[in-house]
């Protein structure tokens, strides 16, 4: 379904993606993977025709991307991080307007529509203005309306962004329900766990470049041994929150056995080759050095330690 050779996109003397190739088979859900910066989002943009590319070759479904853009909008369907909608329409009236843009009829319109709302679980809001949805129920909207034209291909840049568990949940049934039906996905996200659930491959990037990619299965027999432990701790004698953070990783990097230490928004991931008695030594140092932690596990195998073993340590 997609094929990308040698794919390549500058911003002045920036280089945002550096000889990529990547290929997803048709039915495939493809997780990207990746920091803040990594190129996804721009990967994306260019095989939707959104953004053009310094060099290479972006092939979906056998259509040129890169010198047919208005062939390629007919076979993806997109839903960007950032979505936009109209809030002085109703729900239905919203649908029609992206209808028409692909040249359908109302009534055609009319039939997809009942079809997809009740796909997204949104066939009781049809009458609803949109700005009265929820957030969950708006980014549900969209990839409703992204699927207006039937597309062969469908795009989520960050779809559970800013969504609530439960939101999160309802959109996670929705892909899924959409990739039994047979179509091609792709998604990006930083909630791994979710993407491991739900994806057939993934592929992780960093620095413009595809570092690994294949089938979820295949790739986390390669986690194997990768363990993080997770910590809750505070600096007591920091009053400044960000000088306390770096207090803490610096003690955490002297410590034997420590790696990467990347901090998230409200733990510390710490990539540690110990076994259990050095990780209690670990967590004796912590106190020895006035830090007090309130959480202090060894995580399990799984996409997300091999996401921090395999990416820099630094924060994204």
């Amino acid at each position: 379904m997609l094929e990308i050779q040698n794919l390549t996109k500058r911003y002045g003397k920036f280089l945002a993606l550096d000889n990529l190739n990547l290929h997803i088979e048709k039915g495939e859900i493809f997780g990207f993977v990746g920091p803040n910066g990594a190129g996804k989002t721009t990967t994306m943009r260019i095989v939707c025709g959104l953004l053009k590319a310094s060099s290479g070759v972006v092939m979906v479904d056998g259509i040129n991307a890169l010198t047919n853009p208005d062939d390629i909008k007919r076979k993806v369907g997109y839903v960007p991080d950032f979505f936009g909608v109209y809030d002085n329409l109703k729900v239905m009236e919203y649908m029609e307007f992206y209808g028409s843009m692909y040249g359908m009829d109302k009534q055609d319109v009319d039939e997809v529509t009942e079809g997809l709302l009740e796909l997204v679980s949104l066939a009781d809001k049809k009458e609803e203005f949109v700005d009265t949805l929820s957030r969950g129920m708006k980014q549900r909207l969209c990839v409703a309306r992204a699927l207006i034209h039937n597309p062969d291909l469908l795009i989520l840049d960050e779809p559970n962004s800013g969504l609530d568990p439960r939101a999160r949940f309802e959109m996670k049934e929705v892909l899924k329900n959409l990739g039994s039906m047979g179509k091609t996905i792709i998604i990006s996200s930083h909630i791994l766990p979710e993407l491991a659930e739900m994806c057939t491959s993934i592929g992780i990037m960093e620095h413009g470049k595809l570092i690994l990619s294949g089938k979820v299965d295949e790739i986390m027999q390669k986690s194997v041994g990768v363990q993080p432990i997770r910590i809750k701790a505070f600096a007591s004698e920091y009053e400044d929150a960000e000088e306390g953070k770096e207090y803490i990783t610096t003690v955490l990097k002297e410590q034997p056995k420590v790696s990467k230490v990347i901090h998230t928004e409200d733990e510390i991931l710490v990539t540690f080759a110990g076994d259990e008695k050095e990780a209690a030594f670990l967590l004796k140092e912590l106190f020895a050095h006035n830090i007090l932690v309130s959480n202090f596990y060894r995580e399990k195998e799984d996409l997300e330690s091999l996401f921090l073993e395999i990416t820099g340590g630094d924060n994204e």
